[in-house]
């Protein structure tokens, strides 16, 4: 019985043909994950798909494998279309389906911001099999190139579909929706499931099948969650003793802002940790410069908004910290899916001052569960204070000598503004909340 259960759990038995295993197996895949084996028999049989996993569970070999299957049974241009939120995913993705594709002879093109858009023109005009796009820059080129449209794609994917339908991307969408076949197979994948992701299901999936690979909102057993009550005067004080005390770790540490992810880089290189910034004011050259120097280990600390918080897959991830805490917890989810990934542990620790405490506790009732208290002595905390208080000086005078002349020039990696770092600042002293009741 128990060697029938391990056979099921094959890519064969699940019906992937040769070389896609293959693919898979060079990949590392030597079986599929939950998602994979619950969404690709359903995809094999031709039916709409709307995937709930947790992130780092496999979601894009889920639609990524089928799509392929069904391209070598008939191949031609323009296939499949992916939509992404984020520029970063949308490169992992149609990474992603090089990868699997690369025995077949796949050819994708990339479409997004902050990329050179006469480049990606030309790689349209090479008739590429897959299109992995964010919905704005897809909509430029539905609009502007010559000869390109997406009348023959036989696949619409929206991964973190949920993300995909808030108002940003709205109206993208639906002129994306409205300049694409109707017949044609859609997936929709997410680590959260809203009512949005519902209205859309209403709209243009037919008799989906939806998949619950995860609890609505979840977190992998894997990983460790924590969080720490503390004075918002301290705060800066207990990342840096944290990230000291877990020093040989790789960790993402999350914030509210943009300019916070300069201030807080600049302060921990002043400390002699390796620390780099990541942000949606970067541009996209230095955006990718940033994310490889931290894969590559040249540094372990990512400071990152939440444009780093979806879908992307970086294995070596130890540490997860949210510096700010989340004004929409839905967002703690992804966040903290940056480690404990695909089957990995992992520690998640969040930062909690009185001003972001009602955030708090909405995240606790979205996971079910009262988290414990991170550990540590505030005493022996102190003693980094000084220290700490002047390298974030030093840090201010720098971005005071620096920022507001370089912030017009397009949004470089390490632009900031002062008086928008004073703003930053200004959100501990309670003004982006009312002081709610302590739990």
């Amino acid at each position: 019985m128990e060697e029938a259960k391990e056979e099921t759990k094959s890519f064969k038995e699940l019906g992937v043909c040769d070389q896609l295993i293959e693919a898979c197996d060079n990949l590392g895949w030597k079986t599929p994950s939950k998602i994979q084996a619950e969404a690709m028999p359903h995809a094999f049989e031709g039916k709409d798909l709307i995937g709930l996993a947790q992130t780092g569970s496999g979601k894009t070999g889920a639609f990524a494998i089928p799509i392929l299957q069904s391209l070598l049974d008939s191949p031609h241009a323009f296939f499949a279309c992916v939509l992404s939120p984020t520029r970063e995913l949308a490169i992992q993705i149609a990474e992603q389906f090089e990868a699997l594709g690369s025995g077949i002879g796949v050819k994708c093109a990339v479409l997004v911001g902050g990329i050179d858009q006469v480049q990606q023109s030309i790689a349209l005009g090479k008739r590429p099999h897959i299109v992995v796009a964010t919905p704005g820059r897809l909509l430029d080129h539905l609009s502007n190139t010559k000869g390109f449209s997406l009348r023959m794609i036989k696949y619409l994917v929206l991964d973190e579909a949920d993300r995909l339908l808030n108002e940003d991307f709205e109206k993208a969408l639906d002129q994306i929706l409205n300049a694409i076949p109707r017949e044609r197979r859609t997936y929709l994948f997410s680590a959260t499931m809203t009512k949005k992701v519902r209205k859309l299901q209403r709209a243009c999936l037919r008799n989906p099948v939806k998949i619950e690979a995860a609890s609505k909102y979840s977190t992998v057993d894997t990983l460790k969650q924590q969080y720490r009550f503390l004075p918002a005067k301290y705060k800066d004080c207990y990342l840096i003793y944290i990230l000291t005390e877990m020093s040989g770790s790789t960790s993402m540490v999350f914030t509210r802002t943009c300019d916070a992810t300069r201030l807080l880089a600049l302060m921990l290189r002043n400390l002699g940790l390796r620390a780099i910034p990541i942000s949606g004011q970067m541009s996209q050259d230095k955006r990718l410069g940033a994310l490889n120097k931290f894969k590559a280990g040249e540094c372990n600390i990512l400071i990152c908004t939440d444009v780093a918080s979806r879908g992307l897959d970086i294995p070596s991830v130890d540490m997860v910290i949210n510096y700010d805490i989340p004004t929409n917890s839905k967002d703690y989810i992804h966040r903290v899916g940056r480690t404990a990934r695909a089957g990995r542990s992992g520690v998640a620790i969040s930062l909690v001052n009185q001003y972001e405490l009602e955030w708090y506790i909405q995240i606790e009732k979205l996971i079910g569960k009262k988290l414990p208290e991170y550990p540590a002595e505030e005493e022996e905390v102190l003693l980094l204070l000084e220290r700490v208080t002047e390298a974030k000086r030093i840090s201010l005078m720098k971005i005071k000598e620096t920022g507001g002349k370089r912030k017009h020039r397009g949004g470089g990696g390490d632009d900031g503004d002062n008086e928008e770092v004073h703003k930053y600042l200004g959100a501990k002293k309670g003004k982006l909340s009312k002081k709610p009741k302590r739990k």
